[in-house]
C-alpha cells in the first residue's frame, strides 16, 4: 500500500479556519473601535475578503479527500473518517489541474459508477519542486494508464464469444 496523496491535507483544511478567524477578529476590532463611522470602507474590505475566502474554500479545499492509498488493483480513499475503495476499472478519467502559478495541484478521478463520495474523487498529490510549470504529473499519468488497462482487461474477460456461422 502506497500513499499517493499529500501528507499535508490537514494544513489545507486548517488554513481557511485561520483565515476566517483572522478576518473576523479584524472586523470585530473595527466594530469595537468605531473606525467604520469615519471610513465605511473598513467594513467593506473584510466582508469582501470573507466572501472570496469562502468561495476559494468551497471550490479548492472542501472536496479534497484526506488520504488516498494505492493498493494495486484499487484505491483506498479516506475522507472525514470514512473509507471507500475505488476499483481501477471503475475510473473513467484522471484529471490533473494546477493553479496558474503551478501550485496546489489536484487530481480528480471520474468514476463510472458512484462510490460513497460520489462520482468524483479529488485529492492533492504529493508536493514536488518544479523548475518550470508542471504540465504533467507522474501519479495522474500512472493512474490513467493503469485504469485504462484495468478497464480493457475487464472488457476482454467479460466478452462472451459469439458462435461462428
Amino acid at each position: 500500500m502506497k500513499r499517493i496523496s499529500t501528507p499535508y491535507t490537514f494544513s489545507f483544511k486548517l488554513l481557511p479556519f485561520l483565515f476566517f478567524g483572522f478576518v473576523s477578529f479584524f472586523l470585530f476590532l473595527i466594530l469595537i473601535n468605531g473606525v467604520y463611522k469615519k471610513t465605511p470602507m473598513f467594513l467593506v474590505v473584510p466582508c469582501v475578503m470573507l466572501v472570496f475566502g469562502y468561495q476559494w474554500w468551497k471550490t479548492s479545499v472542501r472536496d479534497l479527500a484526506d488520504e488516498v492509498d494505492d493498493c494495486g488493483d484499487y484505491l483506498l480513499v479516506k475522507k472525514r473518517g470514512e473509507e471507500d475503495t475505488v476499483l481501477l476499472s471503475n475510473i473513467i478519467n484522471v484529471n490533473f489541474s494546477t493553479a496558474r502559478d503551478g501550485a496546489n495541484g489536484r487530481i480528480t478521478l471520474t468514476l463510472a459508477s458512484p462510490g460513497k463520495f460520489g462520482t468524483e474523487v479529488t485529492f492533492a498529490p504529493p508536493p514536488h519542486i518544479y523548475l518550470s510549470f508542471p504540465r504533467r504529473n507522474e501519479v495522474a499519468e500512472d493512474l490513467l494508464a493503469r485504469a485504462y488497462k484495468a478497464r480493457s482487461t475487464n472488457a476482454a474477460s467479460s466478452q462472451v464469444s459469439a458462435p461462428s456461422c
